[in-house]
């Protein structure tokens, strides 16, 4: 048992570094392309890649299963734009230089997720969490007051894949076969996209330039690979190991940030992330604790 733990957590950690370091050198590489043409690449490799996994894995009565199910079905089609939101933010904020803004919100995520939890299922809320909650709010107020402007890149990931989270919560499928019908509800609409790029001339993608084409085509697999990884690491470790060890990726990409790519860090920014900081951890020592007693 313990070293089904120990290789799940192995799992999440190789899934969070992928997110938070190969995921952000990557599209950096490709942000050539710009922030719209990505997205749209990211969507229609990652339905192609997982037609394969799909059929690999014989899944496709599960596939059929959830599509006859209307309630599941909807779900899914909301949180297909909610992922394809939290998509577009996190990329315009790789290729804009905003990689500290976006790891902000991944911090702040998992305690959002808690608030929603509260609110929309009721659950149980402890002093430890009140006080994270209240911690993050905190700093929210703070860095609205004192930069003078609304943190929009972190608040719109926090919130558009807290409650994406919240969606899939409710639709309880595979992680796999949900991304896959999220992302075909996204297709027609990227391609639409893709067709106006195309049209004005504003592509990278071409049929004449076979390195590019295989560089965007990567973008399906950079997404479904770490995908899978974190969800073999629930499957041995359980969603408290697994989402314990998630924030090594905004640690990641906070870190990438100021120090590879030299991204702007003021002390009110720095006051910002050391309130959420003091959030996670006293978030993260409630989820250790709740494990313990398990």
């Amino acid at each position: 048992m313990r070293n089904k733990i120990y290789e799940g957590i192995l799992f999440s950690a190789s899934a969070s570094f992928w997110w938070g370091v190969l995921g952000v050198f990557y599209f950096k590489y490709v942000s050539f392309a710009g922030p719209v043409e990505l997205v749209i690449h990211r969507t229609i490799w990652t339905s192609f890649v997982l037609i394969i996994t799909t059929s690999i894995f014989s899944k496709w009565k599960i596939f059929f299963k959830i599509l006859s199910n209307k309630k599941k079905t909807f779900l899914l089609f909301m949180s297909g734009f909610l992922i394809y939101a939290n998509w577009s933010i996190w990329i315009y904020a790789v290729v804009t230089n905003r990689l500290v803004d976006a790891s902000f919100g991944y911090y702040i995520f998992p305690i959002l997720s808690v608030l929603f939890g509260i609110i929309f299922f009721k659950e149980k809320i402890n002093r430890k969490r009140t006080i994270s909650i209240g911690l993050v709010i905190v700093a929210i107020i703070y860095l609205l007051i004192n930069l003078k402007s609304i943190p929009w890149i972190g608040l719109t990931v926090a919130v558009s894949w807290s409650t994406y989270n919240l969606v899939r919560k409710k639709a309880n499928v595979e992680s796999d076969i949900g991304l896959f019908i999220e992302s075909l509800f996204v297709v027609p609409v990227v391609l639409f996209l893709f067709y106006l790029i195309v049209q004005k001339g504003l592509n990278d993608f071409t049929f004449t330039n076979p390195k590019v084409m295989f560089l965007l085509f990567l973008a399906g697999p950079m997404t479904v690979i770490p995908l899978y990884l974190y969800v073999r690491s629930i499957k041995l470790a359980g969603l408290g190991p697994s989402g314990m060890v998630f924030f090594i990726t905004p640690t990641c990409q906070f870190l990438l940030g100021i120090f590879y790519y030299q991204e702007e860090f003021n002390i009110n920014k720095l006051i910002g992330f050391i309130l959420i900081w003091i959030a996670v951890i006293i978030y993260l020592r409630d989820l250790k604790e709740k494990k313990k007693n398990a």
